[in-house]
């Protein structure tokens, strides 16, 4: 099932763990220096998630069929490309908001509502930017690593982010509370049933696997999918004879 919305997927990529995990054995990260503080967020989130989320997520998944859950799933994908179009247009990818804006037509008109995906069988495959996205292509850096509470791991660029990735989401302007809560928590739900099956990846210290894999992610979505150079793939490393003295 694909990603959501930016904040709901960063809530969801907090509160898939298990376990409190310890800070023996492990090396600090630069990029975390708030390790303390951090890993008590990350602790009180996976305890929410154990006793609260994760229970109703497994019932979600138990009582309702796969095809119903791909369509919740593209449905909310589908309002994403909102997001998606507008992060493109600030970052200059004339080429990327096309795709976003030209899927969210194809799929709310030829889609049910967004319930289908004929644009991804058209060859118009998502393409996720975020706020935090664009930050980074104008150029601001990232900071420090960060748990939220409920909203699990970010970084202070990515944070900053929060507020603009929450009024191009479509279902903030639902004007029936209601609604617009029961629409967040579905897919909230559904978001984390998706991730169930990917818990056993999982290995070594959670937090930092998570912490890991959030910020490899968030790297690999600012470069588009492109790996970063390779000094030694491309030969531009100089070695001399004091590099392999004994």
């Amino acid at each position: 099932m694909g990603s959501k919305a930016t904040v709901t997927a960063m809530a969801l990529a907090g509160l898939v763990t298990t376990g409190c995990a310890s800070t023996n054995g492990q090396q600090s990260n630069p990029q975390d220096p708030w390790e303390g503080y951090n890993r008590a967020v990350f602790s009180f989130n996976d305890t929410l998630d154990r006793y609260a989320l994760k229970p109703v997520a497994e019932g979600y998944d138990y009582v309702t069929p796969e095809p119903v859950q791909d369509g919740v799933g593209n449905f909310f994908n589908n309002l994403g490309e909102v997001g998606n179009f507008l992060n493109s247009l600030m970052q200059w990818k004339l080429s990327a908001a096309g795709v976003a804006g030209s899927r969210f037509l194809l799929n709310t008109t030829l889609g049910l509502g967004g319930l289908l995906d004929p644009a991804g069988r058209m060859g118009l495959e998502r393409q996720p930017e975020d706020f935090g996205q664009t930050l980074a292509t104008w150029g601001v850096g990232q900071g420090p690593y960060l748990v939220w509470p409920f909203l699990g791991p970010s970084t202070v660029r990515d944070s900053a982010g929060f507020p603009v990735n929450w009024y191009t989401d479509p279902v903030t302007y639902i004007d029936d509370d209601p609604t617009r809560w029961s629409f967040r928590a579905l897919d909230i739900v559904d978001t984390r049933a998706g991730l169930l099956d990917q818990e056993s990846l999982m290995q070594g210290d959670r937090y930092s696997f998570v912490r890991d894999a959030y910020l490899q992610r968030r790297q690999f979505l600012i470069n588009d999918g492109k790996a970063t150079k390779d000094p030694f793939a491309s030969g531009d490393v100089d070695f001399n004879d004091d590099d392999f003295a004994q």
